[in-house]
């Protein structure tokens, strides 16, 4: 058995990254950048009123109050071709732009005027360039705001749109098939045998690979027969991974490691020193990654978790690969661990700024009901000792803690 950190060390040896497509800006929420991008316009434009007010020249309000005679509106998106003079002001709306001669905005708050508006009197002082954005306040024509690597969240797309990009080059998602395998699993919603189970692993990791910015690929369910399993692990060439789940122990009907080597698979290694998730296989099938999971739900899971997700990122590109890790202080006792590492399914409690852990006392890799209820994932490192209440651990969050 190997490590888990020299598993996925060779995992993602074994991938590299995607080639980039063009995207419209509407279709590239949570897609990841694939070049910097440069802003082809400034923000503002020109300078404009940051309020509703009145553009005036300083020199004219520097005793207060005073009166100025009106000689114009303007809104956002107007324009006005003459010249603020001496002893006059102009109506200005928040987003219009400053009038030439203007270099102030008083605030609509601190004026009278008549309804006719012809006079305003401007009754509190103003400070040269008060409440005027000034042009480029935001950025300038070919700033590259946006980094190669970014993935682009709703924050990301409005400053695109505000940079005039309406097309995107984003990394192409990766295509992960996945297959599943074994004659007692049938899809949700099929005919289900007495002693048969619902196959839950294969939608479990489509969604683990959607979640990570991959897109799965549904190859169904492989009998327990050497040549559909075959012919249906073949069937992926155009992916760029192929995921197995289930057959990949040791027993009389665990075929995939048989029946895929006969087919040209090139095994990298087999089983890794973990609990959950020690039967996990890594290769490549006639060029194309494979990845073989446990066919036990948990395992399936917590191997996504910490290979298949990491591999769809490598490809993506992205800085951060690995799951991300965090210090909590242990609830309860933990017993001595053996020679592999142990990966609990724990609840997190927050109490006086300190993150609490506590795993819970069943761990059988076939429940998921369990993962579900789970805060996190508790890392126990070979061999550890047994560890005392108050003793530092790390985890792997499952969910969002903020």
């Amino acid at each position: 058995m190997i490590s888990v950190s020299e598993a996925l060390t060779r995992i993602l040896a074994g991938v590299s990254p995607v080639s980039a497509e063009t995207v419209a800006l509407s279709a590239a929420h949570h897609r990841t950048l694939a070049e910097d991008l440069v802003a082809r316009t400034t923000q503002p434009p020109v300078d404009v009123s940051a309020m509703d007010g009145w553009a005036v020249r300083i020199q004219d309000v520097t005793s207060i109050p005073v009166t100025l005679k009106v000689v114009g509106s303007i809104a956002a998106g107007q324009d006005f071709s003459g010249k603020l003079r001496p002893g006059e002001a102009m109506r200005i709306f928040t987003g219009a732009p400053i009038p030439e001669g203007a270099d102030s905005v008083v605030i609509q708050e601190n004026t009278s005027f008549d309804d006719a508006l012809t006079k305003v009197v401007i009754e509190k002082p103003v400070n040269r360039g008060a409440h005027i954005r000034v042009k480029g306040l935001d950025f300038h024509a070919g700033a590259y705001l946006l980094k190669k690597g970014t993935i682009l969240s709703a924050r990301h797309i409005a400053l695109a749109a505000a940079m005039n990009q309406p097309w995107i080059k984003v990394m192409r998602r990766p295509r992960i098939a996945i297959l599943a395998t074994g004659d007692e699993v049938v899809m949700p919603g099929d005919p289900l045998g007495p002693t048969q189970i619902v196959s839950s692993n294969s939608h479990g990791l489509a969604a683990l690979v959607t979640e990570a910015g991959g897109e799965p690929i549904m190859l169904g369910i492989a009998p327990d027969r050497s040549e559909p399993l075959q012919a249906m692990a073949l069937a992926a060439k155009k992916a760029d991974v192929l995921v197995t789940t289930g057959g990949a122990s040791v027993g009389d009907h665990d075929l995939v490691r048989s029946a895929l080597e006969s087919a040209g698979l090139r095994l990298d290694f087999w089983k890794i020193a973990m609990r959950p998730g020690k039967p996990l296989m890594f290769g490549e099938l006639t060029g194309t990654p494979f990845l073989g999971l446990p066919g036990n739900p948990v395992s399936t899971f917590v191997c996504a978790v910490l290979f298949l997700q990491p591999m769809v990122r490598r490809m993506l590109g992205h800085k951060t690969i690995e799951p991300q890790r965090m210090m909590a202080i242990l609830g309860d006792d933990l017993a001595a661990n053996d020679q592999r590492e142990d990966y609990l399914r724990a609840a997190l409690t927050l109490d006086e700024g300190t993150w609490i852990v506590r795993p819970f006392p069943v761990q059988d890799s076939a429940m998921m009901t369990p993962v579900v209820m789970a805060d996190c994932l508790l890392v126990r490192p070979p061999h550890a000792p047994m560890a005392k209440a108050g003793s530092p651990v790390a985890v792997i969050p499952l969910r969002p803690l903020f």
